[in-house]
């Protein structure tokens, strides 16, 4: 089933590719109540989503994870092949592990719960919407605990250099925590009680200083490497 739905002007334009009817409705009904996020289609499966896609060229997709056929993994990448700029949201309710970095490997900026709270998917969608990576913070503590914690904190050792061992400020491990944990430059201002821009400042040094492009490879490096 396949629906398109009338565009209002100046909005975060969504389609919803998700294969459950009362799922798409709740989202569709939810998100709509937002006057800045407006859903142009829904579809119940990848391949007519990625029609679509191409169609309306959305500035985010909602996309569940657990599709018939064509998987959200998939069909991720391809959404990423067609055009980088369209911005892909994990929507799922499983959150084991590996599924979560398959998504982010395949390019999603988020990995949202499906009983996430609809003011929370709103605010997701914007900060995706303007290039901020999210992570659930469930998800973000559930990878955190499955890998083992290195002796050395704060050091981050870059296995495409023998002599790779960039240190982090004591400021910036605390910002990298709360960046493993899924929050926003605003949400980490306020925990550390200093200015957006401060926070931002933050970010940019620690993705500097890890060799990564964004907040989600950021995050999963940090898990990866033991640095929180």
């Amino acid at each position: 089933m396949v629906t398109a739905l009338q565009t209002k002007k100046d909005t975060i334009s969504v389609i919803i590719i998700e294969d459950f009817k009362l799922t798409r409705v709740g989202l569709r009904c939810a998100l709509n109540s937002n006057e800045d996020i407006n859903v142009v289609a829904e579809s119940e499966n990848a391949t007519e989503g990625l029609s679509l896609i191409e169609r309306h060229n959305p500035d985010v997709v909602l996309m569940d994870l657990g599709l018939a056929g064509m998987n959200g993994i998939e069909a991720t990448m391809k959404v990423r092949e067609m055009n980088p700029d369209i911005k892909v949201i994990a929507l799922t309710s499983h959150d084991r592990e590996e599924e979560v970095i398959s998504a982010l490997s395949a390019g999603a900026m988020a990995y949202c719960l499906k009983d996430i709270d609809p003011s929370k998917l709103a605010d997701v969608i914007r900060d995706v919407k303007n290039g901020v990576c999210w992570l659930d913070p469930v998800i973000a503590r559930k990878v955190l605990d499955s890998f083992p914690k290195q002796e050395t904190l704060g050091i981050l050792h870059d296995k495409s250099s023998e002599e790779g061992r960039v240190p982090l400020t004591e400021r910036e491990c605390e910002v990298l925590k709360h960046l493993v944990e899924g929050k926003s430059n605003t949400e980490i201002a306020k925990e550390l009680i200093v200015s957006v821009h401060t926070a931002k400042a933050h970010v940019c040094s620690i993705l500097q200083k890890m060799c990564v492009n964004d907040r989600v490879q950021a995050a999963v490096k940090a898990v990866k490497e033991g640095l929180v």
